[in-house]
């Protein structure tokens, strides 16, 4: 049974999992389970009408860049204008007994809107938005570690002890105090100013024992 794009009541509909507020704007490419679109129906179907089959593709590829993610219009004319086709021509595809969208649903969205969903296309969003947030998150573990790396040089050039360079919990705990009270780059003898009064800070929050410095 085709999917049809009437106006729905929000009562009732799934809720979508992705929310409006996520965005993939450096996402380029699309995570394909080749073997599973081999012997999906949606493929089959494609051979009897190759038509219907493109356009269907081209509306999956289109949602990657809607809000919510993976979501679709339910209107004709906006969906038309999504595959650059005249409303005549998009109309007469979805009355075919097979559709471009074959498996879209109405779904119920965080915005307040009710648009159209695809599981498989939900899948996909979904794995691709949890590794952009594995990404982000790696890279930015990664520069909090080269810059407390960084900041342990100094220390050390500071005359800071070695309790205290080896103390990862104390130099995360400098470092944060430093992001929040030293703008600007870290540069001589400004830092050297802020990093006194980051120690005793940390001293007077416990953080440390009064022989931060070495020397």
């Amino acid at each position: 049974m085709r999917p049809t794009l009437v106006a729905c009541e929000a009562g009732g509909l799934p809720e979508y999992p992705i929310s409006a507020c996520e965005r993939l704007d450096s996402h380029f490419f699309l995570q394909w389970n080749i073997k599973r679109h081999d012997r999906s129906m949606f493929r089959r179907l494609s051979y009897r009408d190759p038509e219907v089959g493109f356009f269907g593709l081209q509306l999956i590829y289109k949602s990657h860049g809607e809000t919510p993610l993976g979501t679709l219009p339910q209107d004709d004319e906006e969906l038309a204008f999504l595959l650059g086709l005249s409303l005549e021509k998009w109309i007469g595809l979805r009355e075919r007994r097979f559709n471009p969208l074959y498996n879209w649903h109405p779904v119920q969205c965080d915005n307040g809107l009710v648009r159209l969903a695809n599981p498989v296309v939900t899948e996909v969003m979904q794995l691709a938005l949890d590794g952009h947030k594995e990404l982000k998150a790696s890279n930015e573990d990664k520069a909090i570690w080269q810059r407390q790396k960084r900041l342990k040089e100094t220390l050390k050039a500071c005359g800071c002890s070695e309790d205290l360079l080896t103390d990862d919990v104390a130099v995360a705990w400098v470092d944060e105090w430093l992001m929040k009270n030293h703008p600007g780059q870290r540069r001589m003898p400004q830092f050297q100013a802020s990093i006194g009064r980051a120690l005793k800070a940390a001293i007077e929050n416990g953080v440390l024992g009064h022989r931060a410095r070495g020397h």
